[in-house]
């Protein structure tokens, strides 16, 4: 497992680096969302971002790197708009809407806040393939939901931050307190507990809806981290988006570490800051994108669910720093091949 995850964490980290530097020759971002250059032979690819959008080192970069890498090996092109915090859902219903009449399909949509105006857009454009990551909710007959088993990749960095603390005493932080985000705290807390019981977690939430701001709220971020590390934390796991910048300065500051969240924030991250990064969580979001679209392009692409767990490499942790003991690496490798025979079940809930 170790070889995989490492693989996978720098062949992505190119495919960030690329994002965060303004994309590639295939990618379009007019100001209303739509790509203003005529489609290419293969057609376009449309992708909704989350709030922070594309250069977010994360989530949404993640989303760029799948329809990106999908879109070449077809000729295709990508046409993206990004969500704003004042977004309702009539505006993000507007702009999935701009993007079918475009002629975009299939159109990707980047987090859960899409699925009330994806239920919505969807019955109209029958012959439009859409995705939604992180829901499962939108039961439509051409809507396919990409999901992941957070819980399960979150605790194995729960597993990396009990074996390296050094206090006795590590963190969570959550951008927003909702279920999705309190999966991550869940396996994260059991993760913990696996591998050593005596260590105590804190967590502590940025934001409550319907405020999402605490997933793009970097000074948030380190306020929330500076209070866990004042209180004896020496390891933080920030699944918050944006916020996690503030997170990683706080660490910076308190000479304290982090685990970061979706992609290898070590990879994603200047140096010197990116050595306060331990490990992340890894989401395969780029992987899910870019099989429902190649899945469209064949015709083999079916609605409802597809999920993307540890048995599918669909979720991970990464080991990019060589920060980690070997001893540690061994341990947490062993708890995910427990969780993938069945042995362990990693909770969705926290209690």
């Amino acid at each position: 497992m170790k070889r995989t995850i490492r693989s996978f964490a720098v062949a992505v980290a190119a495919a960030l680096t690329l994002s965060a530097c303004g994309g590639s020759d295939t990618s379009t971002d007019s100001a209303d969302g739509a790509s203003d250059e005529p489609s290419s032979d293969g057609g376009t690819v449309a992708v909704a971002y989350d709030l922070g959008g594309r250069g977010d080192g994360g989530f949404n970069d993640l989303a760029y790197a799948g329809a990106a890498a999908a879109a070449e090996a077809q000729g295709a092109e990508v046409t993206e708009a990004t969500a704003q915090e004042t977004d309702t859902d009539q505006d993000r219903a507007a702009r999935l809407e701009l993007m079918a009449e475009s002629g975009a399909n299939p159109v990707v949509t980047v987090g859960y806040l899409y699925a009330t105006a994806l239920t919505e857009v969807a019955p109209k454009y029958p012959d439009t393939w859409f995705a939604i990551v992180d829901d499962a909710t939108v039961d439509q007959p051409n809507v396919v939901g990409l999901t992941f088993a957070a819980n399960e990749g979150s605790f194995l960095v729960g597993a990396v931050a009990a074996l390296e603390s050094e206090t006795g005493s590590v963190g969570f932080i959550g951008g927003v307190d909702t279920e999705l985000i309190n999966e991550f705290e869940a396996g994260f807390v059991a993760g913990v507990e696996a591998a050593d019981d005596s260590v105590e977690v804190s967590s502590s939430y940025l934001t409550q809806p319907p405020d999402f701001a605490g997933f793009n709220d970097p000074t948030r971020g380190l306020e929330s981290a500076n209070g866990l590390y004042d209180a004896s934390a020496d390891i933080v796991f920030a699944a918050a988006g944006g916020s996690n910048a503030g997170v990683f300065d706080a660490a910076e500051s308190a000479g304290t570490k982090v685990i970061g969240v979706d992609s290898d924030q070590y990879e994603t991250t200047e140096a010197p800051l990116n050595e306060v990064i331990i490990s992340s969580m890894l989401k395969r979001v780029d992987v899910g994108v870019q099989t429902f679209i190649e899945s469209v392009a064949d015709g083999s692409v079916e609605a409802g669910e597809r999920r993307f767990d540890l048995s599918t490499e669909g979720v991970g942790y990464s080991t990019s720093g060589d920060m980690l003991s070997e001893e540690t690496i061994s341990a947490v490798d062993a708890l995910a091949e427990q969780v993938i025979s069945g042995e362990i079940t990693v909770p969705t809930t926290v209690g």
